[in-house]
């Protein structure tokens, strides 16, 4: 990022929030709708009175930096100041994470190490009574491996369970991951929700877009973690994909040179789960209006700083 100002939107609505979804139990999944709008049978509750952010910050050579306070940022959404009503660094909160691993074709020759560095992630971030992470493989559909659990052996087992083959349904991928299982923990501002994409970005099966998929992801506080499997150097088109899902979420996108640098990435992003900061503010003027509303974190004087967080929120609509 070029300049200490980053726009980041993200704001994960707060407070109270009631979700009654039908249970989604099938594996494979099932083929989402491919209407963007919820479903008839998906009810959302929201008290809109606040709106929080989780975002971490870093010096330009990518080290966190945890020493500031409430006075050191301020936040915009609509060109408008707003005021900071709570702020909180976060070290601890629980984790909800979907690990995504393309089991397509495309990634055959470097799969046995992608499985080896996703369970030495797995042993190194999950929490048991704290934590819960789950596994999605997505190949021609996308199937859940493991649920949401903190039983690290589990989790192992299931990456272990994995085979290639077949083609690429990575959106639904992420459309699943998000609406089913990661917005399901309430209050959304007690947990940290990431989801870490193993693949080359490309889909050949999806039924849901990208932008689908990516207003998903924000709408259920997603920050989305890429690592690409493309060691060819270039920059595909679906390395662009994978930077594009991250920035929007307030995610980083990582493009280990050689397969052996996994393990290097995977650390980067337990440590960046883990050194956070938390932004409480009401939104003035308050809409529940059930529109994207972009919003900006600042360091006040601070240009040697980065700010990373998703660039907005999704208001509720109320009627």
């Amino acid at each position: 990022m070029k300049s200490s100002v980053v726009t980041i939107l993200g704001a994960a609505l707060c407070a109270s929030a009631l979700f009654l979804v039908s249970a989604h139990a099938q594996k494979p999944v099932p083929p989402p709708a491919t209407q963007s709008e919820p479903d008839e049978q998906t009810r959302i509750v929201l008290d809109v009175t606040r709106v929080n952010i989780l975002f971490s910050v870093t010096d330009k050579k990518g080290r966190f930096v945890t020493d500031l306070g409430k006075n050191d940022f301020e936040i915009v959404e609509n060109k408008k100041q707003q005021t900071i009503q709570q702020f909180t660094a976060e070290s601890d909160l629980p984790l909800r994470i979907a690990v995504l691993v393309d089991t397509s074709n495309s990634i055959r020759d470097q799969f046995r190490f992608e499985q080896q560095a996703a369970i030495r992630f797995i042993q190194s971030v999950v929490r048991p009574r704290d934590d819960k992470l789950m596994l999605v493989s997505f190949d021609t559909a996308a199937e859940m491996v493991t649920d949401l659990t903190d039983d690290v052996h589990k989790l192992e087992e299931g990456v272990k369970s994995m085979r290639p083959g077949g083609g690429t349904a990575f959106y639904d991928a992420i459309y699943f991951a998000a609406k089913e299982k990661l917005m399901m923990d309430q209050p959304r501002d007690k947990f940290r929700r990431a989801m870490v994409v193993i693949s080359d970005g490309e889909d050949t099966e999806s039924r849901m877009s990208r932008d689908q998929a990516l207003e998903m992801a924000q709408k259920a506080d997603v920050v989305i973690y890429a690592i690409s499997t493309n060691i060819k150097r270039d920059d595909s088109d679906g390395d662009k994909v994978l930077r594009y899902l991250a920035e929007e979420t307030g995610g980083q996108a990582f493009f280990p040179f050689k397969i052996e640098d996994l393990d290097q990435s995977f650390e980067n992003i337990a440590n960046e789960l883990r050194h956070q900061y938390n932004i409480f503010y009401r939104p003035e003027p308050l809409k529940a209006d059930g529109l994207y509303h972009p919003v900006t974190v600042r360091t006040k004087g601070r240009k040697d700083l980065v700010v990373r967080a998703r660039k907005g929120y999704y208001a509720p609509r109320l009627n």
